[in-house]
């Protein structure tokens, strides 16, 4: 997106990354592992930046260590016998720093599925940090509610997110 940001009529300064369960794992890591090249880059467009400028995890599998992780995400992504080392180096509050981008987190208190220790850890993580963040964790919503029932607590998060993007001036029109 950022080498083609002006063909697109983008701000290559406002760029983030949206993910929710597994998919909140890949957009987490992307937001703590963007400074680790795993090739050498052949092609200029590698030699851009792929760090996104925020981040909306909503219910995300973070970790792969602690008690809550979500053992069917781990399997999946790093088999049935995975490295520690691996392990490790995905479990993405582990992998926190000062650059790692703003952050707004979503969750539900009764999601039995990605516990909400997940949202959790990460948010104490990037305080630690002393990343910008901001989480909600709704009381109940279980995993999954997406952009939730209508007139329901957890349905209220696409307002608080954009509360929060315009806070952040990611939704000024100035370019």
């Amino acid at each position: 997106m950022r080498s083609r940001a002006k063909e697109w009529n983008i701000n290559p300064g406002r760029i983030g990354i949206l993910g929710f369960s597994a998919g909140g794992h890949l957009a987490s890591s992307a937001g703590t592992h963007f400074q680790k090249r795993y090739s050498e880059a052949k092609d200029p467009i590698d030699k851009i930046s792929c760090r996104p400028d925020f981040m909306i995890l909503m219910y995300p599998v973070i970790s792969f260590t602690e008690w809550c992780a979500h053992s069917g995400s781990r399997r999946n992504l790093l088999g049935n016998n995975p490295d520690k080392e691996l392990v490790e180096n995905l479990s993405n509050e582990r992998q926190v720093t000062p650059e790692t981008p703003p952050t707004f987190l979503v969750h539900a208190n009764d999601d039995k599925g990605v516990p909400p220790e997940n949202s959790i850890y990460f948010y104490l993580a990037l305080r630690k940090a002393k990343v910008p963040v901001e989480m909600h964790i709704y009381e109940k919503g279980s995993h999954g509610f997406g952009l939730g029932k209508q007139n329901t607590a957890e349905s209220s998060w696409p307002v608080r997110c954009e509360d929060w993007m315009r806070g952040r001036g990611l939704l000024d029109k100035k370019k």
